[in-house]
């Protein structure tokens, strides 16, 4: 018989009151729970623990939220985040992502809406067997890890989703309104950066110095998967 493992989930929140609730209620759930009271515990929990999700308050004691998110994906964490936010503006919405969270909820906290998302970015893997593949590059879509030349690589949830989306399209131009709306499902545009912030980090992980760029610039209309 297999063990399934608990996954563990990483809150970090300054108010202790709402800390307690939620780490309470996601225990209540099945799920491990670590809370941290600022960005630099937590920082520390990442390293110790490599919790399944992280779940961090936009509004942290001594550093912003959507910074931390920044910081944990410069040291290539890849496990999902969800960011406590008050405002659901376009603007608070596009900083989220850019920053490199995946997703965010509102305040006031809501257990059910809280633990809905978090049930949809930790629903357990199905081994279907499938792989998307293009050129050296191979895409599994059970671990999400993309592979290439026998190296495996570790992608966070939106860019697993993004590059999915690219491989499922081959040489097909995509524009940054069909990227947008596919793979974040959002339909604002406005001066968002968030597609060329991902495209970034892919290419930093699928493109080798010295090699061919395999996600390409069409200027003025969006991005291409394609050899040459």
């Amino acid at each position: 018989m297999t063990l399934t493992q608990t996954p563990c989930v990483l809150v970090i929140e300054t108010d202790e009151s709402l800390a307690s609730q939620m780490s309470l209620d996601l225990h209540e759930a099945g799920y491990e729970t670590f809370v941290a009271r600022d960005a630099s515990q937590g920082m520390q929990y990442c390293r110790d623990q490599q919790p399944a999700l992280i779940v961090v308050d936009r509004m942290l004691t001594g550093e912003s939220g959507l910074s931390f998110c920044k910081n944990l994906r410069n040291a290539r964490v890849c496990s999902p985040i969800l960011v406590l936010m008050a405002r659901d503006a376009v603007d608070d919405r596009v900083a989220c992502l850019e920053s490199g969270a995946d997703d965010y909820f509102l305040k006031p906290y809501r257990c059910e809406d809280f633990l809905k998302l978090v049930r949809l970015y930790l629903k357990p893997d199905v081994d279907t067997g499938e792989q998307l593949r293009f050129g050296d590059l191979a895409l599994d879509i059970a671990t999400r890890r993309a592979i290439q030349n026998g190296r495996a690589i570790d992608l966070t949830m939106k860019e697993f989703e993004l590059l999915k989306y690219l491989m499922e399209h081959p040489r097909e131009v995509l524009t940054r309104e069909q990227i947008l709306e596919n793979v974040w499902g959002y339909d604002f545009m406005g001066e968002s950066n968030v597609i060329e912030v991902y495209i970034r980090y892919l290419r930093l992980k699928i493109e080798e110095e010295g090699k061919k760029r395999l996600i390409q610039t069409v200027r003025g209309v969006g991005y291409v998967l394609r050899e040459s």
